[in-house]
């Protein structure tokens, strides 16, 4: 394993994100805050408790969720994306690091961006309503699963991807709207029978559940269902990075 290869990767990467600060750390910020001001106050006036929960405590998971999923996508598509339209991929990919090191620096800087950011808004979360964790450890496991997961996601989108439009693509209209769906703001005995079924096909409900659970011990779905998407994406991610650098798809001028 050449490690110096991988950390000069993910210290690049994390510069990156320092000099666009402004866009990476403080714009989700407000918006998260923003969504506790619509969804904690207007909606929360209506709806005083889900499960025994307030409705400003209960969305928090929802929204960090939100945030980590789009963000996870965002960073790693674009940080691979940049160097394959600017053309340094093609040094990074004759230098003397295996495929595993250049995954592992361009992921865990995506991934690392997106937990820190999960854990400041949840931080932010706190001005707004009580929080009390009831199992720190799982949560912390769903947090950095998911990241990773998402990442690999955003690993093989900026991969795909041919034009800026592209990277915009999934995040916009599938990552969004399935977690807007998938219970992020609401839980899903709240719909009827129909509605509930079709629902539990929106694979985030899985994730948003078993993320809530660790937060207050209640879940849509159970949390072994929850553990195993999150295994079932990681999977198939890490099997779709796979074929990408053995068959050079989309690497290979």
């Amino acid at each position: 394993m050449n490690l110096r290869a991988v950390t000069s990767i993910y210290q690049f990467e994390m510069a990156r994100a320092g000099r666009t600060l402004l866009q990476s750390l403080v714009s989700p910020v407000l918006s998260t805050s923003l969504y506790f001001v619509v969804f904690g106050a207007a909606i929360g006036s209506r709806i005083q408790e889900v499960e025994g929960v307030s409705y400003g405590a209960f969305i928090v998971p929802g929204l960090i969720m939100l945030m980590l999923l789009t963000q996870s996508v965002s960073n790693a598509s674009f940080g691979i994306f940049f160097p394959k339209f600017t053309g340094t991929i093609y040094e990074v990919m004759s230098a003397p690091i295996s495929y595993l090191e250049i995954v592992l620096g361009y992921v865990g800087a995506a991934a690392s961006k997106s937990i820190i950011l999960g854990l400041i808004i949840l931080g932010t979360s706190t001005f707004f309503v009580d929080l009390h964790i009831q199992h720190p450890f799982m949560m912390v496991l769903f947090l950095v699963l998911t990241a990773v997961t998402f990442s690999l996601l955003g690993f093989i989108i900026g991969i795909w991807a041919d034009g800026f439009e592209k990277l915009q693509l999934v995040p916009l209209l599938v990552i969004t709207p399935l977690t807007f769906l998938g219970g992020s703001f609401y839980s899903i005995d709240m719909l009827p029978p129909f509605w509930q079924a079709v629902t539990l096909a929106n694979p985030v409900v899985y994730l948003v559940s078993g993320f809530r659970w660790s937060f207050f011990g209640i879940s849509d779905v159970s949390v072994i269902a929850s553990l195993l998407m999150v295994a079932v994406f990681l999977a198939v991610s890490l099997a779709v990075v796979s074929w990408i650098f053995r068959t050079g798809f989309r690497l290979r001028p």
